[in-house]
């Protein structure tokens, strides 16, 4: 193809979330011509976002290099060690030492590292921010490649008639900000038992050292009724649950303070197929969700971004006939990621399924399960060094 007919874009990144920023901002980085299909609009701050992202070195290392991660560690805060319970007894405990590293993740604010990456989008030098794409997913612009990070809900997904399995948990997550009397020390902490996964995450904000981020699986009806709480009744019925099997907890943990709105979404496992195909590629949510409870679903789509980054820029060197858009190409992405999504989404479904049963038997073998694991080190610094990578 001529210099005359080339595309005016190499790609088309299709969305306005963390995912499609890091993926506009990393290409843009080594020279590719990238046209962001979301309008400028959508780039704007959501102030009221309580989200928390728990982000592996895989994720940090990305965000070091797209040049975010100086200005974003102001708005983290690293996790030293992690503290799960079970509902029996049943006890793991993970620790940045015992894995060798100087922590296990970061806690990060979902609203900041929104902002930075589109701060920063401000200044790629080959970035364009275009309109988003219309409902049918109709390309606006004339690129090679299309890279769908629209999220679960992706309209281009649909209108490519691309099949995405989605598998409802009939759990919603709630999220909201908390302050305590106590230091987190860096440490998460997370209960699993049924019907419920309860994490609090040891943030900065508001107060440095002693706030935390919360994400709470519950069912749906019990969602909608603490949805519908006023904040210092839904205080108290986050007390109750945190003390329901073992009244010391609120010792530990400290007197907590509700400092943010309450928000909620529902829960699933899906999966899209096919990934890709000539000319378009689906990565983040797009293409895979996975139940929030081990804190992968942003790693999971940042390992998207990093990995097709590196097939195209290798592409580029050793093949560059190939656009693109070349459907070889994009299959180097797909096995490249296959896998570790589809282990850790079989990971978090697993142990959500063990521990939604009430049975006295398997509620007993689960937690003495999780007791032999604590104990049993070159297991436990296997299954952090996959997590560290996603």
């Amino acid at each position: 193809m001529g210099r005359m007919n080339a595309p005016r874009f190499d790609v088309c990144v299709s969305g306005s979330g963390a995912v499609a920023r890091a993926l506009a901002l990393s290409l843009s980085g080594h020279g590719w011509r990238v046209a962001l299909a979301c309008g400028a609009s959508a780039l704007q701050q959501r102030p009221d976002d309580v989200r928390t992202y728990a982000l592996n070195a895989r994720a940090i290392d990305l965000l070091t290099r797209l040049k975010i991660w100086p200005q974003l560690q102001a708005h983290a805060c690293p996790v030293h060690e992690m503290a799960i319970e079970g509902d029996d007894g049943g006890h793991l405990g993970f620790s940045a030492w015992q894995q060798k590293v100087a922590e296990l993740a970061w806690i990060v604010d979902a609203a900041a590292l929104e902002r930075l990456l589109g701060e920063a989008l401000r200044f790629a030098p080959h970035v364009t921010v275009v309109p988003a794409l219309p409902a049918d997913g109709t390309p606006t612009v004339d690129a090679s490649l299309l890279a769908i990070c629209e999220g679960k809900h992706s309209a281009t997904r649909a209108s490519l008639g691309v099949s995405f399995e989605r598998h409802e948990y009939g759990h919603w997550g709630v999220a909201a900000r908390l302050q305590s009397t106590r230091p987190h020390a860096g440490v998460a902490r997370q209960w699993f038992r049924s019907p419920d996964v309860l994490a609090l995450l040891p943030f900065n904000d508001p107060m440095p050292g002693r706030s935390y981020g919360l994400v709470w699986s519950v069912p749906e009806v019990r969602a909608r009724e603490l949805m519908d709480l006023a904040p210092d009744d839904f205080l108290q019925a986050l007390k109750d649950a945190l003390s329901a099997q073992a009244p010391e907890t609120l010792a530990v943990v400290g007197e907590l303070t509700l400092t943010s709105k309450v928000a909620s979404w529902p829960l699933a496992l899906a999966q899209a197929e096919p990934w890709c195909g000539p000319g378009w590629v689906l990565l983040g949510d797009a293409a895979h969700q996975v139940h929030p409870l081990a804190g992968q679903g942003l790693n999971l789509g940042l390992a998207d971004v990093d990995a097709l980054t590196q097939v195209l820029n290798q592409a580029r060197t050793q093949e560059p006939w190939r656009s693109p858009g070349d459907d070889k190409v994009l299959r180097r992405f797909v096995r490249a990621r296959w896998w570790p999504t589809q282990s850790m989404a079989h990971l978090t479904d697993g142990l959500l399924h063990l521990f939604a049963h009430e049975q006295g038997g398997l509620r007993e073998l689960r937690n003495h399960g999780m007791g032999l694991l604590h104990r049993f080190t070159p297991l436990k610094r296997w299954l952090v060094g996959r997590a560290l990578d996603a």
